[in-house]
């Protein structure tokens, strides 16, 4: 169809009658029409199919199929339907107008043929097809931009689910810091749900003050680059303590101005935890190597300085006595310097002594004795042994040594009065414990605790307190060698220590020894653990392996067991069997959704579901002030303290049940 009136278009006359269609082709040519003719109505539809023309103008009465018929012909072809056509009729014809419109015309015009009529009905049906044409054309594009607007929006809503369902939390902040997205993985890392923080400052919701400096080195970095990436600490709603592997990306306005960041944070918190514990086990062997290295060395040169001094003290009875006194004063400090050397020997390769049956509730009688009559009246002291300890092959005097320093330290940290206990404890490590542990092995252990309410440690002296001549004692109050003499003891015997501590509570160490094998093998025959009576456990944990151990545990001691690999999941599980499930074993620590979140929501599904918490990072005391936690277990934990674990908390219930 041509839009410029000044190349009016195409019109096809159809008319049986030469005459007429002579003349109406003379007046529409000279018009400017292109103009094409057809004596019938069957030819008529076929110039039409083969060149549609912009209108027709169609006599009715013609042999052979009259006007109605070839219009109604006309309407019923896809090709042609769009075609205005004008009726042509004689004025002493009766025809039915009304039913030619309902055909498809759009107007009549009567013979004679007044020309000037007929070039203006023409003109007029053009201008309305066209116009018809063009809002035909307008409606198909706004259909096509609608559909392409909705392509987008879907894509839009694809793309944020796609971002909910990522367990990496996914942060949008303006360049003021006010937050304006957050995902659900930031939700389940975090625990606050999006309507509590949009709007709110990032630094002041996830950051410590002292981490602001970092992150204005981060912002100007982020400003000169486009893009950051590190490891940063933050804090989650319940105040812990996380580390996440952040990555921070700049988005600009049209101007080129800052305009917003998008950052995505990893939780790696337990990652680095493992890794520390990997990396500080490395440099103590590596600081072990050194110093024992520099031990020998240094032997090898007080040695003869010694004999020398004893040697001339022999050879020369009668020198003066100026001479006597400094030739003792070298041989006593040539044996202070040894025996400094012999510590350092002690922490780098263990200590060699004589190895008998040790029991250790022996030590624990001297060790008591010392602490009453020599500890300040101000500390309380507490001895737990298990009645049938099992026995340690070791050096009894090591030994000693070892439980004799920790408590000289222990009580060191308690300036102003405070509690001291000592337990020790049987312990089969099993292959979930092991996994759990970079330093366990299977086997049977005694397990000796040594905790005051001291001072405790921060987590940078921490991570270095068993490295030799390291001390925050003053000058001249300690040499920084006993608790590196007490590792190595204990690695000379087969064993291992775990260390926990916090600011202003106080500090736990668990010392770990392996137990007589003949002994312990012959209790742990008899040591009956609780079989189940067929519960079904719904156990959460993001480690594959102990998913896997755990379930096999509990199976092989007549539990049920379901397993989920993260919170949602584990949701989903409890609101299909909750009917069913008797208690939720659940890691604190996972992406997606962690421990807190995920006890929350299942205290909402049902107020009197029973909960077993495990964690290798938070504390039992943060865990079981929270009334919807029956019991907590450390990691690593071995299958004993699970199945003891759950049978108390299987018969807490039972005991409610029958006294409600």
């Amino acid at each position: 169809m041509k839009t410029d009136l000044n190349h009016p278009g195409v019109i096809l006359i159809v008319d049986d009658n030469p005459t007429n269609l002579e003349i109406l082709f003379d007046f529409l040519a000279d018009t400017g029409f292109t103009v094409l003719v057809a004596e019938d109505g069957e030819s008529a539809i076929a110039r039409a199919e083969y060149a549609p023309p912009d209108l027709i103008l169609l006599d009715i009465l013609m042999p052979y199929i009259d006007g109605f018929e070839t219009c109604r012909r006309l309407k019923a072809n896809a090709l042609t339907q769009d075609i205005p056509i004008i009726f042509m009729t004689a004025l002493t014809e009766t025809v039915d107008k009304v039913k030619g419109l309902s055909l498809g015309a759009v107007d009549y015009v009567t013979k004679p043929l007044q020309h000037e009529e007929v070039l203006a009905r023409i003109k007029l049906h053009l201008q309305l097809r066209h116009l018809t044409k063009t809002l035909q054309e307008q409606n198909q594009r706004l259909e096509r931009e609608i559909a392409e607007r909705q392509q987008a929006e879907q894509k839009i809503h694809e793309q944020a689910a796609l971002l909910d369902i990522a367990t990496d939390a996914i942060i949008v902040n303006d360049w003021d810091n006010q937050i304006s997205f957050w995902n659900q993985g930031a939700e389940n890392l975090y625990g606050w749900q999006a309507s509590e923080v949009i709007g709110k400052n990032i630094n002041q919701l996830l950051y410590r003050p002292e981490i602001l400096p970092q992150l204005q080195n981060i912002r100007k970095s982020l400003a000169e680059h486009g893009c950051w990436q590190g490891e940063l600490q933050q804090v989650t709603k319940q105040d812990e303590k996380i580390i996440v592997a952040s990555r921070w990306t700049l988005m600009r306005d049209r101007d080129g101005q800052p305009k917003s960041i998008l950052i995505v944070n990893t939780d790696i918190t337990e990652k680095k935890q493992l890794e520390s514990q990997f990396l500080r086990t490395q440099r103590l062997e590596s600081l072990g190597t050194l110093a024992g290295g520099i031990a020998h060395d240094l032997n090898n040169i007080l040695t003869p300085i010694l004999s020398a001094a004893q040697l001339l003290q022999l050879k020369r009875p009668n020198a003066d006595e100026w001479s006597q006194k400094m030739y003792r004063t070298i041989e006593t400090n040539t044996k202070r310097g040894a025996a400094l050397v012999k510590q350092v020997l002690q922490f780098a390769r263990g200590v060699e002594g004589k190895r008998s049956i040790v029991l250790i509730s022996h030590l624990f009688s001297e060790i008591e004795q010392i602490v009453h009559g020599t500890f300040p009246k101000s500390i309380e002291f507490s001895t737990d042994i298990q009645s049938d300890l099992w026995a340690v092959i070791g050096d009894a005097t090591h030994l000693h040594q070892v439980l004799m320093n920790l408590t000289v330290n222990a009580r060191d940290a308690m300036c102003n009065g405070g509690t001291l206990s000592i337990s020790a404890k049987n312990l089969l490590i099993d292959e979930q414990y092991a996994r759990m542990n970079l330093e366990a092995k299977v086997g049977p252990y005694i397990v000796i605790t040594v905790a005051d309410t001291g001072m405790g440690m921060p987590p940078e002296i921490l991570d270095r307190i068993f490295e030799p001549f390291f001390t925050t004692k003053e000058v001249g109050k300690g040499t920084g060698l006993g608790l590196s003499t007490v590792r190595g003891i204990i690695k000379s015997h087969g064993g291992f220590i775990n260390v926990h501590s916090e600011i202003g509570k106080g500090t736990e160490f668990k010392l770990f020894l392996p137990a007589v094998e003949t002994m312990a093998t012959s209790l742990a025959d008899n040591l009956e653990l609780p079989d189940g009576n067929g519960e079904l456990i719904l156990v959460v944990d993001d480690e594959a392996k102990i998913l896997e151990t755990t379930k096999i545990s509990l199976e092989s001691y007549n539990y049920k067991v379901l397993t989920a690999n993260n919170g949602i999941e584990a949701i989903a599980l409890y609101a299909r069997y909750q009917d069913k499930i008797s208690v939720v074993v659940v890691d604190m620590m996972m992406p997606l959704m962690d421990g807190a979140t995920t006890i929350r929501t299942l205290q909402t599904m049902n107020p009197q579901v029973k909960i077993v918490a495990v964690s290798g990072l938070v504390t039992s005391n943060n865990i079981t002030k929270d009334a919807t936690v029956n019991k907590f277990i450390s990691k690593p934990y071995t299958t004993q303290e699970l199945l003891q674990t759950l049978s108390e908390v299987l018969c807490q219930g039972l005991f409610m049940q029958m006294n409600r």
